[in-house]
């Protein structure tokens, strides 16, 4: 779990932004989609595109 501790003199801009950006290292973000249980079309189709070009790199290694 995420966690920030908010300075006494901290602005709430600042403090939100060191939030998102522990949460975009944890890969909390990525993982939320990973198992949402809804995926649009589009989003088919980019996660579709992302390993078939994640695939002919990996063929194109060897």
């Amino acid at each position: 779990m995420t966690q920030i501790v908010v300075g006494e003199n901290e602005g709430i801009e600042s403090a939100l932004r060191r939030f998102k950006r522990q949460v975009s290292k944890a890969g909390i973000f990525q993982d939320m989609r990973k198992k949402r249980h809804f995926e649009t079309p589009l989003e088919k189709e980019k996660r579709k595109a992302i390993a078939k070009h994640k695939q002919r790199r990996q063929r194109s290694r060897y």
